[in-house]
């Protein structure tokens, strides 16, 4: 039987901490390139289309094996370097994902064991495309309850998996990675209060038949609810944080598509915003997606440490959940 490891020891050990940070990001995309006409074949459509409807112009599908599993430890490592912290600082991993091939075993477990992370507490959390937020907002909660000193949280999806190709309300939209963060104890807050919640009387809107086993979305309702129903979220996350949208270095949204990224900013109300765009590369990565972007932006040198940035998810389910962080 693994003995507990000594991060693990000392989070048992009791007392709180004042606050938590970010200290290290790191990702995964996978190597296959699927271009718009590659997908616009299989949908049925134009090229053109799928770019001016969703604004996608290229994105990644595993191969096979590249799984939710062995992508999430890619990103889990280079987040650990990222913070120069070892496995065995870690004492919970958190994977956010809604894309595991079977619901048993957990593919939180599996990951830390990868990363050699002995004894930790592992569990899967499943609130869709906002799956990484909230489990920011776990770890946050965690650290700064004493329970833990590092919490690992990933975000890895391999929906191509998931959608049928040929339909062109789900394939040419969704793909595949993984991104991770380690969260750790700070003197003051660096993560800040979530703001988050759901909407489970539109829960049809984004769902996997239990049939067929694809998904499907109603995607102009989904695009209202966005559009409409969270408004206030993302200034009530800036509330909680004590700043206003105008301190912000930048945006990092869900990357669900272009449209619905250019009403948020304009929700925000703040000229010159820097918005991340990484789905028009990546594609829509669910709960990968959020810290997909964030990792590249700070790989771009366009944010960097201490800068403020706000993270917001939102997806099926519908579940949604915003918050300020520093960048690392």
């Amino acid at each position: 039987m693994h003995q507990p490891s000594q991060a693990a020891v000392a989070a048992t050990a009791g007392g709180t901490q004042p606050g938590s940070r970010l200290t290290g990001l790191g990702a995964y995309r996978p190597e296959r390139v699927v271009s718009n006409e590659q997908a616009a074949v299989q949908a049925g459509v134009d090229p053109e289309w799928i770019t001016q409807r969703v604004g996608v112009r290229e994105r990644r599908h595993a191969n096979d094996s590249e799984t939710v599993v062995s992508m999430a430890v890619a990103a889990g490592k280079e987040a650990l370097g990222d913070a120069g912290a070892a496995p065995a600082d870690v004492d919970v991993v958190v994977l956010a994902t809604c894309s595991m091939p079977s619901p048993m075993p957990n593919g939180a477990a599996q990951v830390a064991a990868f990363l050699g992370c002995r004894a930790v507490a592992g569990f899967d959390l499943n609130a869709a495309c906002s799956g990484f937020s909230h489990g920011l907002a776990v770890a946050d909660a965690l650290v700064r309850a004493g329970t833990a000193r590092s919490v690992l949280v990933i975000g890895s999806e391999r929906m191509s998996d998931w959608v049928t190709p040929t339909d062109r309300n789900t394939g040419p939209i969704f793909a595949d990675g993984a991104a991770a963060a380690l969260v750790q104890p700070s003197a003051l807050p660096h993560i800040f209060p979530v703001a988050w919640g759901s909407d489970g009387s539109q829960a049809d809107l984004i769902k996997i038949d239990a049939t067929s086993g694809h998904m499907e979305m109603a995607g102009r309702k989904v695009f209202r609810w966005t559009t409409s129903a969270l408004a206030g979220v993302m200034q009530t996350a800036c509330d909680r944080a004590g700043l206003s949208p105008g301190h912000l270095k930048a945006l990092i949204p869900h990357q669900a598509n272009l449209r619905i990224l250019d009403i948020l900013q304009q929700g925000l109300n703040v000229d010159q915003l820097l918005v991340a765009d990484d789905v028009v590369q990546a594609g829509n990565t669910c709960a990968a997606s959020v810290p997909l972007a964030f990792h590249a932006l700070r790989q771009r040198g366009v944010i960097t440490a201490g800068d403020p940035v706000l993270l917001f998810g939102f997806g099926a389910g519908l579940t949604y959940a915003a918050q300020v962080v520093h960048c690392p």
